[in-house]
């Protein structure tokens, strides 16, 4: 293989919580991938501990780990967001954020002392979550007449591709999900039978 087409995420939600000096941070990470979500998931954690004094987090988006952001919320610059990126870096995952909220026990920490309870609350919100690997995929479309459909599902099934939606009439559509590292092997096969429409529609 000529690139690495899978990335680590997580299945689902899930929590995690540290303690020190009376302050109580607990960190919710998410399944994420569009930053637009962003604004929702706040609201409803802002909802859920409206008297906690910090909603700190940290995102990283896209296959390839570039996009990311961090936010201290109030926080002392570099003690709260940059943490919880740091736990997402060195675990390697990606389409994650993780949201930590802290509720002031009265006892300044300190900025060692919130950086490890980021940092802590974090990887224990990482700990609890089931990290799951993903391969980076494109979906074609295929229109092809009835009489073409033993042999396009013999395709299918050679190669285990993921069959996305299907409409079976007189003229057939399936949208098949192929994983980028297969494309090679899987395209020209298709393309070998006689009058077929493959479209490519997008990556995912």
């Amino acid at each position: 293989m000529l690139f690495d087409d899978t990335y680590k995420t997580i299945q689902s939600p899930a929590e995690g919580i540290f303690r020190d000096k009376g302050s109580k941070f607990i960190a919710y990470a998410f399944p994420f991938s569009h930053e637009n979500d962003l604004k929702s998931i706040l609201a409803d954690i802002k909802t859920a501990h409206p008297k906690a004094r910090h909603h700190c987090y940290a995102y990283r988006l896209t296959p390839d780990k570039n996009i990311y952001r961090v936010n201290d919320d109030g926080e002392p610059s570099g003690t709260a967001g940059r943490p919880i990126l740091n736990v997402l870096l060195s675990k390697e995952l990606t389409n994650i954020l993780v949201v930590v909220v802290r509720y002031f026990g009265g006892t300044l920490l300190g900025v060692p002392g919130l950086i490890n309870a980021y940092k802590t609350a974090t990887e224990d919100a990482i700990l609890n979550a089931q990290i799951v690997e993903q391969t980076l995929n494109d979906v074609y479309e295929l229109k092809f007449d009835y009489l073409l459909m033993n042999d396009v599902m013999k395709i299918i099934k050679e190669d285990k591709l993921e069959i996305l939606s299907q409409e079976f009439d007189l003229n057939c559509v399936i949208k098949l999900s192929i994983r980028k590292a297969d494309l090679n092997k899987t395209l020209p096969k298709l393309e070998n039978l006689r009058s077929i429409e493959i479209t490519f529609l997008n990556a995912i």
